[in-house]
C-alpha cells in the first residue's frame, strides 16, 4: 500500500512538472488579491499578493517593491511575467508572491523620495525610510496571509534592486535571504546618472522626463512620454545644448532632476544616498547578482558585494555575474551580446542552478546551497563560469601596463624622454558612444566594435603586440593617467579593447546567434570595460580642482571590474579620447559650473597624455597568474 502510494505521489509531482505554466494554469492554481498595508507612520501601501490555492503545506513568499508599478491593477488580471520569466519555477514550487508600489508611487500613498536615505537611527514612528517600509510590510503579511511558513525572501533588479538592498538592512527576522540584482547603490560615482562626477545625460534625462513627473494622489495611470523633435539623440542632444537648457525642457516640477542639477559635487545630500550606508550586522544570506555588461548599474552590485564584506565580514554573502545586459539574467539565454557571443545559455545556467536553488534553500529547505561559491563569475573570451573563493581572487596581481611612443602598451615602462601623444578635444563634434544612428542608448554598446572610434583624430589608440599566452584579468582596472590639457578642466574616457585576430571567425557549431546577417568578426574591436572621470574630481568628489593649464597632473581613477580573457593570437588595446557622447554631457573644459553654463562656454582643449621614463601613463590590470 505505500508502495502504491509512493508511485501515486510521483505520478503526481511528475504531472505539475510536466504542465505548461501558462495564464490559464496561474489562475487555477494561484489566487490574486489586491490590500492596502499601513506603515507605522499612517501612509497606506498598495500591494498585490498572488497566493497558491494548495492548502496542503506552507509557503514561503517571494517580494519585489517598485516605484514601477505592480499593475495591472484589479483581482482579475494577473501579470504576464509570472508565466513568461523563468518565476514559473518559483510558481510550481508554491511560492507567495507579493509585489508592492513603493510609498508616494502608483497607488500607494505617501510622499516618494528618490533613494530615500536609510536611517538606522529610527526613534519615533515618524521616523520612516525603505527599510521601515520593507518592515511593516512583511510584518503585516506573516500575520495576515494564510499558509506561509514564516519565511521571507526579497529580490528586484535595478531600482527594485536597491529596495532589496533597504530590506536587507530592515532587520525583520523574517527576511532570510535577499538578492539584490543590479541594485541602484551610489548614483554619484558610479551607477545610472553619474560615473565619476561625470553627469550621465542621456539615461538621466530620458528618465526623469517621464518618471520624475509629479503624482498628486494615488493613479493607475503612467506619465506622458517626453517626445523628442528628431530621434537621432546624437544630433538631439547636441542641439539643444548646455545643461541648463535641459532643465528648461524639463521643467520645474520635476524634484529630483533640480536636485541633480544643484549638487554638482560629491556633499552630504549625495552621501546620505548610498545604499552601502549601514550594511552592518546584515541578517539575511544575500545573492547580489549583475551583468558584466549592464549599462546602467554594473558599478552597484561589485561595490554592494564588497560593502558587505567589509562591513558585516559574517553574513552569507555571494556574488554573481555573467556577460548580461541590465535585467538579461532573467531575460533571454545570455548565449550573446550584440556581435559577441558566449558559447552557452549563461542566463538559464544563472536561473536553474543558482537563483531557484538560493531561494529553496534559504526558505524551503531545499537542496545544498551551501556548496555555490563565494562568487561565481562568468569570463568572458574564455567564455566559461569559475567558482571563486573570494572576490577579487586571492590570485590576482595588480600589474601596470605603460603606454608607449608608437601606440605601444608594454608591461614596461618607457626610457623616453617628455614623451607624449596629443589631441584636441572640441565640444563641437564630441566623440560618439557608438557608430550608428540611434534612437537611444543602447544596452548592446557595452560589447561593440570600437574601430570607429579608432579612427578618430580625438581618439588616442594604443595597442600590446599579438599576445602569445592568454591574460586574464579579474578585479578593478584604475587608470593612473599623466596629462597636460590646455585649458582649466577635462573629462577622460579610458577604453579596454580586446582585439580579435585577422581572419577571425565564430566557430558556428559552437557559437549561435539570433541574428540575421552576421557581424564582421574579423579583426573586431570589442569593448570590455569604459569609464569617465570629470578631471576636475581628479584629487576629491567633495573639492573639485581647476587644472593649471599645460602642466602635467594626474589623473587616477578607477573602471569598473572586468572579468576577461584575452586569448592568445589577440591584442589589448586601450584608447583614452575626452567625450562620450551622449552618454555623459559635454564638459566645457573650463572650471564652471557645468550644470548651469550657457552654450558659448564649451571651448576646445589640446590634450597631451605623457608616456616617459618620468611621466609613464599606465592602466593597472589586476592579472589573475
Amino acid at each position: 500500500m505505500k508502495k502504491l502510494f509512493a508511485l501515486y505521489f510521483l505520478a503526481a509531482q511528475f504531472s505539475i512538472f510536466a504542465q505548461t505554466i501558462n495564464e490559464t494554469w496561474v489562475k487555477e492554481n494561484y489566487t490574486k488579491k489586491e490590500y492596502t498595508i499601513t506603515m507605522r507612520d499612517g501612509v497606506k501601501l498598495f500591494t498585490t499578493v498572488y497566493a497558491p490555492k494548495n492548502n496542503s503545506e506552507k509557503h514561503p513568499f517571494l517580494i519585489t517593491r517598485t516605484p514601477y508599478s505592480c499593475a495591472p491593477y484589479g483581482e482579475d488580471k494577473y501579470q504576464p511575467r509570472l508565466w513568461n520569466f523563468h518565476w514559473r519555477e518559483y510558481l510550481k514550487e508554491g511560492y507567495i508572491f507579493v509585489f508592492q508600489d513603493v510609498r508616494g508611487r502608483w497607488m500607494s500613498e505617501g510622499t516618494f523620495m528618490d533613494v530615500r536615505p536609510f536611517n538606522p537611527n529610527k526613534k519615533t514612528k515618524k521616523d520612516i525610510d525603505e527599510a521601515s517600509d520593507t518592515y511593516d510590510a512583511v510584518d503585516w503579511l506573516l500575520k495576515n496571509i494564510p499558509n506561509n511558513n514564516g519565511n521571507v525572501g526579497v529580490f528586484g533588479t535595478s531600482y527594485p534592486g536597491f529596495y532589496s538592498t533597504m530590506a536587507a538592512l530592515s532587520g525583520h527576522p523574517a527576511i532570510k535571504a535577499v538578492s539584490p540584482q543590479a541594485p541602484v547603490t551610489e548614483w554619484f560615482k558610479g551607477d545610472d546618472f553619474h560615473h565619476n562626477g561625470a553627469f550621465m545625460l542621456c539615461d538621466a534625462f530620458n528618465f526623469y522626463s517621464g518618471f520624475g513627473q509629479p503624482r498628486p494622489k494615488p493613479t493607475t495611470v503612467g506619465p506622458k512620454e517626453f517626445e523628442h523633435y528628431t530621434n537621432d539623440i546624437y544630433k538631439y542632444y547636441l542641439e539643444v545644448g548646455a545643461l541648463k537648457n535641459f532643465s528648461k525642457l524639463m521643467g520645474d516640477s520635476i524634484l529630483f532632476w533640480n536636485d541633480l542639477m544643484n549638487h554638482p559635487n560629491y556633499d552630504e545630500w549625495w552621501k546620505a544616498r548610498d545604499a552601502r550606508v549601514g550594511c552592518k550586522n546584515v541578517k539575511p544570506a544575500m545573492l547580489t547578482v549583475g551583468g558584466l555588461f549592464d549599462a546602467e548599474d554594473c558599478f552597484g552590485a561589485w561595490r554592494l558585494y564588497e560593502a558587505i564584506e567589509k562591513q558585516s565580514p559574517t553574513t552569507n554573502n555571494k556574488i554573481v555575474m555573467g556577460p548580461w545586459f541590465h535585467g538579461g539574467w532573467s531575460k533571454g539565454d545570455g548565449s550573446y551580446l550584440g556581435n559577441v557571443r558566449f558559447g552557452s545559455k549563461t542566463s538559464n545556467y544563472f536561473q536553474n542552478n543558482i537563483e531557484i536553488p538560493f531561494f529553496n534553500y534559504h526558505l524551503k529547505g531545499k537542496g545544498n546551497i551551501d556548496k555555490l561559491a563565494e562568487a561565481s563569475i562568468f569570463f568572458t573570451g574564455e567564455n566559461s563560469w569559475r567558482s571563486l573563493s573570494t572576490w577579487p581572487p586571492k590570485e590576482m596581481t595588480p600589474t601596470p601596463i605603460y603606454f608607449n611612443d608608437n601606440a605601444k602598451l608594454s608591461f614596461n615602462k618607457s626610457s623616453s624622454q617628455n614623451s607624449f601623444t596629443n589631441y584636441v578635444s572640441d565640444p563641437s563634434k564630441p566623440v560618439p558612444f557608438t557608430e550608428d544612428v540611434l534612437d537611444g542608448r543602447t544596452r548592446e554598446y557595452m560589447t561593440d566594435d570600437q574601430r570607429f572610434a579608432s579612427r578618430r583624430t580625438d581618439v588616442i589608440t594604443f595597442k600590446t603586440s599579438v599576445l602569445e599566452n592568454d591574460l586574464t584579468l579579474a578585479g578593478t582596472v584604475i587608470a593612473d593617467l599623466k596629462v597636460a590639457i590646455s585649458t582649466t578642466d577635462a573629462d577622460f574616457v579610458v577604453k579596454v579593447i580586446d582585439v580579435f585576430p585577422d581572419g577571425f571567425v565564430y566557430d558556428t557549431l559552437v557559437y549561435t546567434s539570433d541574428k540575421d546577417n552576421d557581424y564582421l568578426m574579423d579583426g573586431y574591436e570589442m569593448l570590455v570595460r569604459g569609464e569617465i572621470m570629470r578631471g576636475r574630481y581628479r584629487n576629491s568628489f567633495e573639492k573639485p580642482e581647476a587644472f593649471e593649464p599645460n602642466k602635467v597632473t594626474t589623473v587616477k581613477f578607477e573602471l569598473p571590474d572586468v572579468a576577461h580573457t584575452f586569448k592568445k593570437g589577440h591584442r589589448l588595446m586601450i584608447q583614452v579620447q575626452s567625450a562620450w557622447f551622449p552618454l555623459a554631457d559635454r564638459n566645457p573644459q573650463q572650471f564652471i559650473d557645468i550644470y548651469h553654463c550657457e552654450d558659448k562656454d564649451f571651448i576646445r582643449s589640446e590634450i597631451k597624455l605623457f608616456h616617459d621614463a618620468t611621466n609613464a601613463s599606465n592602466l593597472i590590470l589586476p592579472v589573475l597568474k
